[in-house]
């Protein structure tokens, strides 16, 4: 039985070399005429692709220019509307902070004076339970009176009714005074605050916004300069950065 598989290993493996041989030889003849085929069948008359003449490339860059020209100007018509719209903010935040400020100084002012009252000792009442209810009920009417001026809001008014945070009925009159003067400025002086962190907030965008308006509108201005036959020269600033002429520039101007 060996002898008869190794005769058969002997006598088959040569042949299936052979075929094997036979076939690889054929693939690559194939492939050799198809890569050759190509060079055999193009016409010897077909004419190259002609290179670009350089008015060709002088026009197409041109386009190009325009392109970018009008791409960039309408950014820069963008970036102005945006730049005063900004300016128009920051302008109503610095009234608003002025008038806190304004607000917050009269009622310092008035803190002040009714605390320099309050120094002075109290007038001497009989302490019954219709006193203590006259004064509850004074301390009530101010702080519905401060809130309707604005000085206070629900939330402190909700507190003076809850007798919470200090608001104690049974002081006298101008006890009651003084520390309704020193609630309404400490409630000044947080809208004063929070206004002026607005005003700092919008002034910071109003710049970028400004910054980027004059940005683009340099850079619209010299892509018009390069479509045009002669460009204009730009004009040199006093500090000898050179700057395009006839570009409308501003900042706002911070006060404060």
């Amino acid at each position: 039985m060996e002898t008869v598989v190794f005769y058969q290993f002997v006598t088959e493996v040569p042949q299936a070399a052979a075929i094997w041989s036979a076939l690889f030889l054929l693939t690559l003849g194939v492939l050799a005429v198809l890569v050759a085929r190509p060079e055999r069948d193009r016409p010897t008359d077909d004419p190259l692709p002609a290179a670009p003449t350089a008015r060709e490339v002088a026009e197409a860059e041109a386009v190009d220019l325009r392109r970018y020209a009008e791409e960039v100007a309408v950014a820069a018509a963008g970036a102005a509307t945006t730049a005063r719209r900004r300016r128009a903010a920051w302008l109503t935040a610095q009234e608003e902070m002025e008038r806190a400020w304004t607000g917050y100084d009269e009622a310092d002012t008035a803190a002040r004076r009714f605390a320099g009252a309050g120094a002075l000792p109290a007038p001497h009442t009989p302490r019954t339970p219709a006193e203590y209810a006259l004064r509850e009920r004074y301390l009530l009417r101010a702080a519905t009176a401060a809130h309707w001026r604005g000085d206070l809001s629900m939330a402190q008014l909700g507190d003076v009714f809850g007798h919470r945070r200090g608001w104690d009925p049974r002081r006298h009159p101008v006890e009651q005074e003084v520390v309704l003067s020193r609630a309404i400025r400490d409630a000044r002086r947080a809208d004063y605050e929070a206004a002026a962190t607005r005003e700092r907030a919008v002034w910071r965008d109003a710049e970028l916004a400004a910054e980027a308006a004059r940005t683009l509108a340099d850079e619209a201005y010299a892509a018009a300069a390069r479509l045009r036959p002669n460009p204009v020269p730009a004009r040199r600033a006093a500090n000898g950065t050179v700057r395009p002429a006839l570009v409308a520039r501003w900042r706002p101007a911070r006060v404060g």
